[in-house]
C-alpha cells in the first residue's frame, strides 16, 4: 500500500516545482472554492497540506463538476502538475510554486455547510468546536498538534527501547487505592456491590514489575482522575510512565535529558544543552516562590528579614515577630506605574488571600517614593537597594507574613508582572530539575500529615534518621522536571524495604490493618526481595502542549472533555436504563 492509499498517487501538500509535468491523482476536502469567470480554482486539502487545483474550459467536464462543489466536499482530482504563472506564486504555502491542472474532478461525498469555518482562525466558541470535534480536527493547528504528538510518542518508544526498557501494559480495572484525587469506579456485574477502580497511575503495578525482575519498564499509559478541571487537567489523560531497578537519581536525570533532547531535536529541530540545572526545592521556593520556576526571566525574590530586623515599619515588624518573613521583588522600570496600577497589584495580592501588598519607587537620588518611606530609616533604604539590586526608576514590591504563603504570593506576583510587562522570552526552552522536596505536608483541616507526592517515595538517607522527630523537615529522594514554569514530569526513588514503608505509613496515620487492606499485595511482594528502584512519569498531553505552543491540553487531545468533564460531542456522561442498573445491582437517587 502506498502512503496515500489506492485512490491517489500523491499527497496534496507534497507537490513541489520538481513535480512539474507529473500526472497525479489527489483526493481530499475542498478547503476553498473560487470562480473566476470561466475558470474555477479549488484548494484541495488532505493530511499532508493544501494545493491549488485549476479547472478551465480546456477540460470542460472537470470545470462543470468544479462549479458544483462547495467547501468541505470530498473530491478526487486527476490532472497534471504545472508551475504557477509568474507573479502568482503563493509563498505562504509549501506548494505555492505549483498548481494542478485538472482533467477530471469527481465528487466522492457532498458536505453541508460547517457550523464554523475550517481555517486557522478560531471564530467559534469552544463548546461548538468540541461538539463538532471531527470538523475542528481538520483545522491546520489542531491536525499539526496530533501529528506532533504521534511523532513525539514514536521518538519516546525509540529512545526507551535503546536504553533497554520494555513496554508492559498494566491493568485498567484494578482496586481503589486512593492517591490524592478521587477514583473513577466501575461496578462489577459478577460481584454485585463490589467495584473496580480505573487507575490514577500504574504506580503500584510498576513497582511490582521491579520485584518481578523486569528491571526496566515503560508504558504510554492511560490514567484517570475524578477531579476538578483546569486548562491543563482532564479526567482521562496519558502519561509516559517508566521505572527501573538498581538506579539512582543521576541515572534518571541522564535518561530523561537524553529523551527530551532527542524529542526536541527530532520534532522541533531544536538543540538542547544538557545537563539541565538542578535546584533543591527549598532554594526554588526562596528564589522564585514556586516549585516550578519559570527561568526565562530574572526578577528573583529577595529575603529582607535582615534588612528590616528591628524596623519601625509596623507590617514588617509584625510579620517578623510572628516568625514570618518579608520578601522583596524588584520590577525594572516599574517606577512608571501609576498609583492606580499599584493599587491594582494590591488588589491582585488581596485576591490571593493576602492582607495587602506594599510598594516603593526608587527616585533618581536613591530615596524612595512609597507610603512606607517615612517609616524606613536611611540605613534600611540603603540596605534595601543593595539587597534587591533596585536602581532609579525601578519599583519594589513587598510581601510580609508567614514564610510559605508570602513566598507563594510573591512568586505569583513575579509571574503576573513579567507577563504584564512582556518580560518572558517566548523563544527559549528553560528546563530545570527541582530536587529534594518535602516528604510530608501538614493538613490543617484534618490535623495530620499527608504525602506530598505519594507514600512510596523514599526519604533521603539523612532525613530518614530523624523522620519521626521532624516530619516537616524530612526531604524526599524525589524530583520534578520543569519547563518554562510548567511541571512536565515527576518521580522519585521508591521505598523498597517493608520496615521503612511501615514507618512512613505510621506517620501518615495509616495503621497496619489499613495498610494491609489497601496495599497488602505490594507489601507481600516486598517480603520476597524488592530491588532498589525508582522512576518518573511525564504528562504526555502537557508535554505536547508545550511542543505545539498551545495554551491548553485540550488542543492536543483528539477528543477532549470540556472544563466540566463533559463530552460535548457524544453527550457523555449520560444516564443508563433501568435494566442495566438492575443487572449491576445498582439504583440511582438524586443528590440532596
Amino acid at each position: 500500500m502506498t502512503p496515500y492509499g489506492a485512490m491517489r498517487t500523491h499527497g496534496a501538500g507534497t507537490l513541489r516545482a520538481s513535480d512539474d509535468g507529473t500526472a497525479v491523482t489527489l483526493a481530499g476536502w475542498v478547503d476553498r472554492r473560487r470562480d473566476h469567470g470561466g475558470v474555477a480554482f479549488l484548494d484541495v486539502r488532505d493530511r499532508t497540506g493544501i494545493v491549488q487545483v485549476v479547472a478551465d474550459p480546456e477540460s470542460n467536464a472537470a470545470l462543470q463538476v468544479a462549479h458544483d462543489v462547495r467547501n468541505e466536499y470530498v473530491v478526487a482530482v486527476h490532472g497534471t502538475v504545472r508551475l504557477r504563472p509568474s507573479g502568482m506564486v503563493n509563498e505562504r504555502l509549501g506548494t505555492g510554486e505549483v498548481e494542478v491542472a485538472a482533467s477530471r474532478v469527481e465528487i466522492l461525498a457532498p458536505a453541508e455547510t460547517p457550523p464554523f469555518p475550517i481555517d486557522d482562525r478560531v471564530e467559534a466558541d469552544e463548546i461548538t468546536r468540541l461538539r463538532h470535534r471531527y470538523l475542528d480536527l481538520r483545522r491546520t493547528p489542531v491536525a499539526r498538534a496530533l501529528r506532533m504528538r504521534s511523532q513525539a510518542t514514536a521518538v519516546i518508544r525509540e529512545v526507551m527501547e535503546a536504553h533497554g526498557f520494555i513496554d508492559v501494559e498494566t491493568p485498567l480495572l484494578t482496586r481503589s487505592t486512593p492517591e490524592g484525587a478521587r477514583d473513577f469506579l466501575v461496578p462489577s456485574r459478577m460481584r454485585p456491590g463490589a467495584f473496580y477502580a480505573l487507575p490514577q497511575s500504574p504506580q503500584l503495578f510498576k513497582q511490582l514489575l521491579m520485584v518481578a525482575g523486569v528491571e526496566r519498564y515503560y508504558q504510554i499509559a492511560r490514567c484517570f482522575r475524578d477531579e476538578d478541571f483546569r486548562a491543563d487537567r482532564q479526567p482521562e489523560f496519558t502519561q509516559l510512565d517508566l521505572e527501573a531497578s538498581f538506579i539512582d537519581e543521576a541515572d534518571i536525570y541522564t535518561l530523561v535529558e537524553d529523551l527530551l533532547t532527542t524529542i526536541w531535536s527530532r520534532v522541533l529541530d531544536v538543540k538542547l544543552d544538557p545537563p539541565f540545572p538542578r535546584m533543591p526545592y527549598a532554594e526554588a521556593m526562596a528564589r522564585y516562590g514556586s516549585d516550578k520556576p519559570d527561568l526565562r526571566f530574572g526578577m528573583e525574590l529577595c529575603d529582607l528579614r535582615d534588612v528590616f530586623a528591628g524596623t519601625d515599619v509596623g507590617v514588617f515588624a509584625g510579620a517578623l515577630d510572628a516568625d514570618g518573613t518579608v520578601v522583596g521583588l524588584c520590577l525594572p522600570g516599574g517606577g512608571q506605574l501609576t498609583r492606580k496600577q499599584f493599587d491594582g497589584w494590591v488588589d491582585f495580592a488581596r485576591s490571593r488571600g493576602a492582607k495587602g501588598l506594599a510598594w516603593a519607587v526608587v527616585n533618581d537620588d536613591a530615596t524612595l517614593r512609597s507610603p512606607l518611606a517615612k517609616f524606613m530609616s536611611d540605613d534600611e533604604t540603603s540596605a534595601l537597594l543593595t539587597a534587591t539590586g533596585a536602581e532609579p526608576g525601578d519599583a519594589i514590591f513587598f510581601g510580609a507574613g508567614a514564610v510559605g504563603a508570602t513566598r507563594q504570593l510573591m512568586g505569583a506576583l513575579r509571574l503576573a508582572l513579567a507577563r504584564d510587562h512582556d518580560l518572558i522570552a517566548d523563544d527559549r526552552w528553560e528546563f530545570c530539575w527541582i530536587t529534594e522536596p518535602p516528604v510530608f505536608e501538614w493538613n490543617d483541616d484534618e490535623r495530620r500529615w499527608d504525602s506530598v507526592h505519594h507514600p512510596f517515595t523514599a526519604p533521603t538517607d539523612e532525613a530518614l534518621e530523624t523522620m519521626e522527630q521532624t516530619p516537616g523537615q524530612t526531604t524526599a529522594r524525589a524530583y520534578d522536571i520543569v519547563l518554562n514554569g510548567t511541571e512536565i514530569g515527576g518521580g522519585s526513588i521508591r521505598i523498597n524495604r517493608t520496615d521503612v514503608q511501615q514507618r512512613v505509613f505510621a506517620l501518615l496515620g495509616i495503621d497496619e490493618q489499613t495498610a494491609a487492606e489497601r496495599f497488602g499485595f505490594l507489601l507481600d511482594a516486598f517480603a520476597y526481595g524488592a530491588p532498589p528502584h525508582g522512576g518518573i512519569a511525564f504528562g504526555l498531553d502537557r508535554l505536547v502542549m508545550l511542543l505545539a505552543g498551545e495554551d491548553s491540553i485540550r488542543d492536543v487531545i483528539a477528543f477532549p472533555k470540556t472544563q466540566t468533564g463533559a463530552d460535548a460531542m457524544t453527550g457523555a456522561p449520560s444516564s443508563i436504563d433501568a435494566d442495566q442498573l438492575r443487572t449491576l445491582g445498582l439504583r440511582t437517587r438524586q443528590p440532596r
